[in-house]
């Protein structure tokens, strides 16, 4: 697999100053987090150098920096019910996996494309068009469980190893042809860009496509593990595979091939195996041992039973007890959230270019459908109503009251039902249910920062107030959250603190890409006489962390072209 670069995902070609960051950004991309799916025939034996490259903060930092990149080019969909839905999935993956202490951090691509990657540090992003395209949660699940099972791998840095030797030259010619396209004043210069992309890619390809099969193998043969252990249905991950390969089929007429069978090829062989492995995991998982006062009795039960203090699996470790393995019942007992069909309509209505394209969208599954549009597409073309002011939330409301009724524990439609009465005019309304929601779901980070984004619409200090001190609870465990600093920013700032707006504002910016605009912001902050030590002693060592990364921006002449530089 393949990290995408900001360059090859069809966004409009950004300006010139800032397609050489871009260029930087694609450079650091593919030679150190390219080669996913691309490591030796055999696994790597102990003395492998591959985890002495870089430290695994070295690799978070990394990581971080692509995610940073990423969001300031406009590439990330970062709305707080899809990224919890995600991340907690993710999360309970990832806690299963062969390295449960791994960190992960999930995040979504607005790109339609079928696509997923990860890359270092444990970030795993997956394309809107993924989720677009499964069927249910398990088929999510299945494709997070094999990107986990590259991390787990360190297919990553077994990749940098080769990298370093034979793709740092390829990379060099292809920026060169890609700055010499740019300069040039010729009509087909964003042609000749392409073409230098596509090549030095495919270049690269070529060069390590024997390498990727015995790595897509063994994230398959470990992902699927890490999706039993978790409780999802393990014939998701043959499933979606073959309706991958359908879609390859139908494609060899000439259209484009989904980015991820690029990236993940698919075949019949792979598919035949992943039935095989969920066939013998199935096996695996049903016949459970437990331990009672008068002794071991087996007996064919549930994997998912509750009633089990302590499961056993039984498995292939020679190391164990008559070959069997100790899960907890946790791990067993988890399974798809109930959210998938919420989830993938609300991305559907984020992913779109525009409120008219996925209201047509909607139209469009309505007539293919023979009873038309079910509740979850219902709760998306709301949604899509909703993105056209003030008259589409009073229609959307409607709709949402009903849905509501139906479906009373849906927090999803609790929550959009009271962003649509806030935004036709019942502000009191709204105010009040989401107060509610609040009582009822003290911990959920979508409804504190889906009320926070309406009570700073709303405008006034005491909104600004509420908000405030209904995120600052949450402030130390989001710092990296660029939404949750963004609003928290404006509460602060409607709520007359301007220090803690400053402050905010500088983080939402250094975590969108902008590490010179944050400095100034601190750099100006300082001088504000309501500064007092501590928030001076705070200030002090945030601009002490920024400025080497501002130093080196500026070192490689890479600058924000937002700026004004008189």
């Amino acid at each position: 697999m393949v990290a995408p670069c900001p360059a090859t995902l069809g966004a409009p070609r950004p300006r010139t100053s800032r397609l050489r960051a871009l260029l930087l950004s694609t450079a650091v991309t593919f030679a150190l987090a390219m080669p996913l799916a691309q490591a030796q025939e055999k696994l790597p034996d102990i003395g492998s150098s591959a985890g002495e490259l870089l430290t695994p903060a070295r690799q978070a930092e990394y990581g971080a920096m692509m995610l940073r990149e990423l969001r300031n080019y406009g590439y990330l969909l970062d709305d707080p019910l899809v990224n919890d839905w995600l991340q907690t999935m993710g999360t309970r993956l990832g806690s299963n996996s062969d390295q449960p202490r791994q960190p992960y951090t999930f995040f979504v691509m607005k790109d339609r494309q079928i696509n997923a990657f990860a890359t270092l540090g444990g970030y795993i992003g997956v394309n809107a068009g993924l989720v677009l395209t499964a069927e249910r949660e398990d088929e999510v699940a299945a494709v997070l469980s094999h990107e986990i099972a590259h991390v787990t791998q360190q297919h990553v840095l077994r990749g940098v190893e080769r990298a370093q030797r034979d793709q740092i030259p390829i990379l060099l010619g292809m920026l060169a042809a890609v700055v010499a396209a740019q300069a040039s004043n010729s009509t087909s210069s964003g042609n000749a860009t392409m073409a230098a992309i596509s090549s030095g890619m495919g270049l690269m390809q070529q060069r390590q496509i024997n390498y990727t099969r015995s790595n897509e193998s063994e994230a398959d043969r470990l992902g699927i593990r890490t999706l039993s252990r978790s409780g999802y249905d393990v014939d998701a991950m043959a499933g979606f595979f073959e309706r991958m390969s359908t879609a390859m089929r139908g494609n060899e007429g000439g259209y484009s091939v989904p980015e991820f069978l690029r990236t993940h090829p698919v075949n019949i062989t792979r598919i035949s195996e992943a039935k095989a492995r969920a066939e013998q995991m199935k096996k695996d998982t049903v016949l459970l041992t437990t331990t009672t006062p008068s002794g071991e009795r087996r007996e064919r039960v549930d994997p998912a039973d509750p009633t089990l203090s302590e499961p056993l699996l039984r498995g292939s470790n020679p190391l164990l007890p008559s070959s069997v393995l100790r899960v907890p019942v946790g791990q067993l007992s988890r399974g798809p959230s109930g959210d998938f069909d919420w989830a993938r309509e609300r991305l559907r209505v984020l992913s779109a270019d525009s409120a008219g394209e996925v209201e047509r969208e909607y139209a469009d599954l309505g007539k293919r459908q023979k009873s038309g549009l079910n509740d979850a597409q219902r709760y998306g073309q709301a949604l899509a109503v909703m993105r056209g002011g003030r008259s589409g939330a009073g229609e959307a409301r409607q709709t949402l009251n009903g849905l509501l009724q139906a479906h009373p524990d849906s927090l999803w439609v609790a929550l959009a039902l009271a962003e649509a009465e806030s935004r036709s005019g019942q502000a009191t309304q709204a105010n009040a249910r989401f107060e509610q929601l609040l009582r009822e779901h003290p911990n959920s980070r979508p409804v504190a920062l889906t009320y926070a984004e309406i009570l700073n619409e709303q405008g006034n200090r005491e909104a600004g107030q509420r908000a405030q001190a209904m995120l600052r609870p949450l402030l130390s465990q989001s710092g990296n959250d660029p939404v949750f600093q963004q609003r928290y920013a404006r509460a602060s700032e409607l709520a007359g603190d301007s220090v803690r707006a400053s402050e905010a504002y500088a983080e939402a910016a250094f975590l969108s890409g902008r590490p010179e605009q944050a400095l100034m912001q601190l750099q100006a902050l300082k001088r504000n006489p309501a500064l007092d030590y501590v928030g001076r002693a705070r200030v002090d060592a945030r601009i002490e962390s920024i400025t080497p990364t501002v130093l080196e921006l500026r070192r490689q002449g890479v600058q924000d072209p937002d700026l004004d530089r008189r």
